[in-house]
């Protein structure tokens, strides 16, 4: 593959396993150093180590985007160790799922906290590193919910709206600075998550972690006068997901 980010640093949030993981893999073999970013030390170095062994460079990364300090702390880490920031992919999410009628409480203030919070802080953090560089890419991986509803999933479709609205207003804000930003909204990929949100589909027909991380670097190759808003990536059926 074409070491098209070379010397470049991108950090994924959410890294260690899915999507996420597919996604640092993709951008470690186009030459970008790679942060790798998740609650689970174990699985980020796990994942740093299979970039490295391939050949490339990353390091792993413990965060809780939930935890607004949290985000600071490691971005400051970031600055200082490899001292900018090109990429930023916020994977990071949660899924809690039932009925609105008796959804608790505090399973709708963990999904905000980790989906729009946590998002939100990720892309405050990058934008203080990208502005002084005069470019960047930030892309949000939302999801098919982030434009329609399906039962069950009040909560989480409401952050996912949540954060097509962030994407679009940073997208206009970041503009002058020499930034963009894109959202990606996947419908049913082969991942834990969807199988607690649909646990009637059939896994066997959904996309992969590796077509979701295809789009962002479709994304990352286009020139810098080139800018996407938007990408829905579904998977191929008669039937809609």
């Amino acid at each position: 593959m074409s070491k098209q980010l070379e010397g470049q640093v991108a950090l994924v949030t959410g890294a260690g396993r899915g999507i996420g993981r597919a996604i640092a893999r993709a951008l470690g073999a186009a030459g970008a150093h790679v942060v790798a970013a998740a609650r689970s030390q174990k699985e980020i170095e796990t994942v740093a180590r299979e970039i490295t062994t391939a050949g490339g460079r990353a390091m792993a990364l413990p965060l809780d985007i939930a935890q607004e300090d949290h985000v600071g702390a490691a971005f400051a880490q970031v600055r200082g160790k490899l001292g900018r920031l090109d990429v930023l992919v916020n994977n990071a999410g949660i899924g809690r799922f039932g009925p609105l009628v008796d959804f608790a409480s505090a399973d709708l203030k963990q999904v905000v906290a980790v989906n729009l919070l946590g998002t939100f802080w990720c892309c405050q953090q990058a934008m203080r590193l990208m502005i002084p560089q005069r470019r960047g890419y930030i892309i949000n991986i939302s999801s098919v919910v982030g434009f329609k509803g399906y039962p069950n999933q009040a909560a989480y479709t409401a952050t996912k709206h949540a954060v097509m609205g962030l994407t679009k207003s940073l997208a206009v804000e970041a503009q002058p600075h020499g930034i963009r930003v894109s959202a990606i909204l996947p419908g049913g990929v082969d991942t834990g998550m969807v199988g607690d949100a649909r646990p009637d589909l059939d896994r066997s027909i959904l996309m992969r972690p590796e077509d979701i991380a295809q789009s962002v670097m479709f994304l990352l190759s286009l020139s810098e006068k080139a800018a996407v808003d938007e990408i829905y990536i579904r998977r191929r059926t008669s039937q809609p997901f």
